[in-house]
């Protein structure tokens, strides 16, 4: 025996997926992989073989490489969204930004891997609707917090500041930007913690003295 499996076995295997069990399948083993090995190592073979299924299966739902990266991708905003979902209450908007902000980070240093994937240009994310909606989806939920600290509608310069603060901590922590260029430990979540205070203060000053 090579070890590898009967071509009738992956053809019974691939069978056996069905009513979308075999693109769950193969997202799961997508992102078992982008977490372990990066995203240069994922593609549609090595996910076929991980998933157990024929080489041809996937192809039933992803035409290509992009289409599949798109689909992991989108299946990360998602899991970012029920983050922040699943906040605690806030008793006040601005303790949900700063607690945003945190999750937002967080969410970063748990799976920097997908974080690059959703947030990088390793797909052109205007040709897959499904995931600009879901992306936007999560944007619009960060809009009504910002709406909520008494900002005018629609809000959109504020909500992509307080966004991009919160981004811009996920890379220099990503990328050891803070180890390398300071001479003092800073704890991640409390920094994006402060800066968010920070982008408080300025945006009620804004607001006050337009």
């Amino acid at each position: 025996m090579d070890g590898k499996t009967p071509h009738s076995a992956r053809r019974g295997k691939d069978a056996a997926y069905h009513h979308g069990d075999l693109r769950q399948a193969l997202l799961n083993a997508a992102s078992e992989l982008l977490a372990t090995e990066g995203l240069e190592a994922v593609g549609i073979r090595e996910i076929a073989r991980r998933a157990g299924v024929s080489h041809a299966a996937p192809y039933r739902h992803y035409p290509n490489r992009d289409a599949l990266l798109a689909d992991l991708a989108a299946a990360g905003f998602e899991r970012l969204g029920r983050r922040f979902a699943q906040l605690p209450d806030a008793d006040a908007a601005d303790r949900r930004l700063v607690d945003m902000a945190r999750g937002y980070v967080r969410f970063a240093r748990d799976e920097p891997q997908a974080w690059r994937l959703m947030f990088g240009d390793a797909i052109d994310k205007t040709a897959y609707p499904a995931l600009l909606q879901v992306s936007r989806d999560v944007f619009e939920g960060l809009r009504r917090t910002v709406l909520a600290l008494g900002v005018a509608a629609p809000a959109t310069t504020e909500t992509t500041a307080a966004w991009a603060m919160a981004h811009g901590i996920a890379q220099l922590v990503l990328d050891h930007r803070l180890d390398a260029h300071l001479d003092v430990t800073i704890d991640p979540d409390e920094l994006v913690r402060e800066a968010a205070v920070i982008f408080l203060a300025g945006l009620r000053r804004t607001r006050e003295n337009p």
